[in-house]
């Protein structure tokens, strides 16, 4: 951890990765599903409120007729004004437009967190810093299938990609 952040809020964009039912009420580690809800409420309402952007990116399978239950946002999560993402992949950037829309908006620095932490939260994340994005990882914002996987990612890969810090180390200054 890093210490307090301050992002400015016209340049940064929250995102948050797969927070639908079927994937919160997965065993996730270190912690779960429903604390990094929880956590990701918290950082969605603060970066609301300084006038950031929020993007919620969900997955959907690929040449099925119907998704299978809890494959929408987890109910409540959503507001107007934020950015929803549908992917057909592990990230969030191949073919969903995400790009663009997060450029349109001036954003240059994302703060990630969701489920599973080395699968779509890491994946959003590398294609993220290919395209010239800061990363900004927020620890107690995500978990992975084990607390092993989810460790390998926060320690050894993500403060090489950019910073990890905790949701009460986030931010923003006021222009």
């Amino acid at each position: 951890m890093i210490g307090p952040l301050a992002l400015d809020p016209a340049r940064s964009a929250l995102v948050l990765v797969d927070l639908m039912d079927r994937i919160v009420a997965l065993p996730v580690e270190p912690r779960k599903g429903t604390e990094v809800l929880s956590a990701a409420e918290e950082l969605a309402n603060a970066f609301r409120s300084a006038g950031a952007t929020v993007v919620l990116v969900r997955v959907e399978r690929p040449g099925v007729a119907e998704q299978p239950p809890g494959s929408g946002l987890v109910a409540g999560l959503a507001r107007d004004g934020d950015i929803e993402v549908v992917k057909r992949t592990i990230g969030g950037f191949q073919g969903t437009g995400l790009d663009e829309r997060l450029r349109e908006h001036g954003v240059r620095t994302l703060v990630l967190g969701g489920i599973a932490t080395n699968l779509g939260v890491e994946s959003t994340a590398r294609a993220a810093l290919d395209l010239g994005y800061d990363l900004v990882f927020v620890e107690d914002a995500m978990a992975a299938f084990t607390a092993a996987e989810h460790e390998a990612s926060v320690r050894l890969d993500f403060p090489r990609l950019g910073k990890v810090v905790s949701v009460d180390e986030v931010t923003f200054t006021i222009a």
